[in-house]
Formats: C-alpha cells, structure tokens, sequence
C-alpha cells in the first residue's frame, strides 16, 4: 500500500514550474496523492486544472485549508515544482516547516537540501518526521565509474531527447512506456531526474546531483542492472535538458554512454528561445538540425514527439505537418492523441535491432 501524499506548488501549478506535480497527478507516483496545495486553483480537482480530465485530486488553498477539510492528514507533503538552480522560494518555506511541525514528513527534489538546514532538521525532529532529499548526492563510495558492461546489454534503448528542457521528455517516456506494455512489449524507463523517482521508476539515478566523473557510470548501472533484473523488450532513457542549451547541455551521455541506437525527439514548436533564456534571446536551433547532430552521434531519430503548450488548436496540423515536411520524421502529440503511431515505429526499431 502506497503512502499518502500532498503536492505543494503555491500558485505554480498552472505553470510549467511544476512539472513535478503535473506528472505526479498524471501518474504513475510512488505515493497515492490525495490533494494539491496551491492557492490559485483552490476548490477544483488537480487534473482538471492540469489538462480537463477529473482526478479526484481536491485543491486546498493551503494546509491549514487541508487539516481543518477533515480529509486524513497526509503522511508526506511533496515539493511540487522545480525552480531555477534548485533554490527553495520563500513562500513554500512556511508551509513546509509547519507541516513537519505537525507530523507531516517532506519530500524535496530541489538542489536545496532541506536535511542540511538547521531550523528544517529541528522541526522534523519535533513532529518526528523524515526529510527526504531526493537530490542529495551520494557518498563517493556508492558511485559507479563506467566500466563498458553497457555493450553487453540486450535490450535496445531509445533515448528521449528534447530541444529544451521542461518539454514533456519524462511525459512522453511514460506515455510511451505504457503503450508499448499494452502491446506486450515489456518496457522499462531509466530515469535521470527527481520526478522519475517520485514517479517509481524503479532504475535510475539524478543526473543533475550526480559528479560529473560519474555520470556515464551511473547511467550504465542503471541500464545494466534493468536489463539483468527486469529483463525488458525495450528500454527508454530519459532525457535532461538539450544537447545545445547553454545553461545545461545534456544528452550525448544517453547516447555514447548509454548504448541509446534510437531517438524520440521531443520539440514545442510555439517555443522560440530555451526555457528561462528568453531575456538573453537565445534561440532554440532549427529542429532539423538537431536531427543531423544526433545522428553525428551515430543515432537516429525514429520519430518527432510534439508539446501542444502555446500552440492554438487550429495551428496544430500545420505545426505538424511542417515538421514532418522538414525532417521526413513523423510527428505526434503524446498528449492528445492515441499513441498506436508512435508504437509502431518503435516496434519496427526494436525488431530491427534484434535482428542485428
């Protein structure tokens, strides 16, 4: 039985801030959410503010507006977004404090380790409750070097790369993961970040908090022991950021470290500069370009996965189909439409590496 948990985002959730909350009111999640704290959309259900679908997920305005509701106070409170650097805003300070005060442990995926805070460590100890730092790095003695066990590894992988960061990379792997086990094909993500986690994949680590040194060694454990143990058809990695965002360049580790043959490209086409570099206008390279840079790395780009943020309903065919005119790539809306399509072009890619 899973713990129960409360999302905290404050007023963020209606923004791509919190794209931790949002795939944890989509699911799959470790813990069995039972509300979402922020005070914007108080008095309606998360998912309907989130994307229209029901979710039985009530909205307080805070947590007092939870305790006094005489819902089940919740055994966690889960830091519900992702901010620039990691920094914890001060408006979630107060919140957080009270609920350990209270009994109410805290889950944190921000840089800013709560643990390491004397007044956070004081007030967990008071409501003898656990902070759990999800992005706290691990001792130097449980990080693994790369060793090339990845060459041994027998199920394909197919990287999700984006052209930013917070497009939907994570989104798409889930949506995708779940289609290909419904037509059986036995599928594992290995996750890069803190929602995967949240999120219960059970193989991966957090890129961002992790030494560099250790990075492709912790993406090869990850993958080696998710093809030793779950023995998958397929597995999807998940892509940070973008190979060409200055503020963080991820990607080529997925590829070259990680043993990645295939590639879901993930693009928004509304969005013109990176994710917070709007002031700096720093363009977002042409998609096709990108398309040519990964297979410089010896991949390819099996299909284009489409974020709908920005783009009005009626623009959307011809958003796609520009794209796919530009990249002779197929393009999809993982959001908005079956994902068959998509799970076809991955069959033919994993039958085609087995037949290597």
């Amino acid at each position: 039985m899973r713990d129960t948990a409360a999302i905290l985002t404050e007023g963020l959730f209606t923004t791509s801030a919190a794209k931790t909350a949002h795939g944890l009111v989509r699911g799959p999640s470790r813990y069995e959410v039972v509300a979402l704290i922020d005070s914007v959309g108080a008095g309606r259900d998360a998912g309907e503010l989130l994307d229209g679908k029901r979710r039985d997920i009530p909205t307080f305005a805070s947590l007092d507006a939870l305790l006094a509701s005489g819902a089940a106070k919740p055994k966690w409170c889960v830091i519900g977004i992702a901010t620039s650097g990691g920094v914890l805003p001060d408006e979630l300070r107060g919140t957080l404090l009270a609920a350990l005060e209270r009994g109410i442990g805290v889950v944190n995926g921000l840089h800013e380790i709560l643990s390491d805070d004397e007044q956070f460590r004081a007030a967990a100890a008071r409501g003898g409750v656990a902070i759990v730092d999800i992005r706290k790095p691990k001792k130097r003695a449980e990080l693994h070097f790369w060793t090339g066990a990845v060459a041994k590894v027998r199920a394909p992988r197919i990287a999700l790369l984006g052209t930013d960061c917070a497009l939907g990379k994570r989104t798409t792997a889930q949506v995708l993961a779940a289609a290909c086990r419904e037509r059986d094909i036995a599928t594992e993500i290995v996750h890069t970040g803190q929602t995967g986690w949240l999120q219960g994949c059970a193989y991966g680590f957090v890129l961002d908090s992790t030494p560099n040194d250790f990075v492709s060694g912790e993406l090869e454990h990850a993958i080696v022991s998710c093809d030793r143990e779950a023995h998958p058809d397929l597995i999807l990695l998940e892509g940070q950021s973008a190979l060409r965002n200055p503020s963080g360049p991820c990607g080529a580790e997925l590829m070259l470290s990680g043993g990645a043959r295939g590639v879901i490209l993930q693009h928004a086409p509304a969005r013109k500069f990176f994710d917070d570099q709007e002031h700096l206008e720093n363009e977002i390279p042409p998609l096709k370009s990108e398309v040519e840079l990964i297979a410089m790395y010896g991949c390819r780009v099996l299909a284009i996965a489409l974020n709908h943020e920005g783009l009005p309903d009626r623009q959307r065919d011809n958003a796609r189909a520009t794209i796919e005119r530009e990249t002779g790539l197929a393009a999809f809306y993982p959001l908005l439409e079956p994902s068959d399509g998509l799970v076809r072009i991955v069959e033919r890619f994993v039958a085609s590496e087995r037949a290597r």
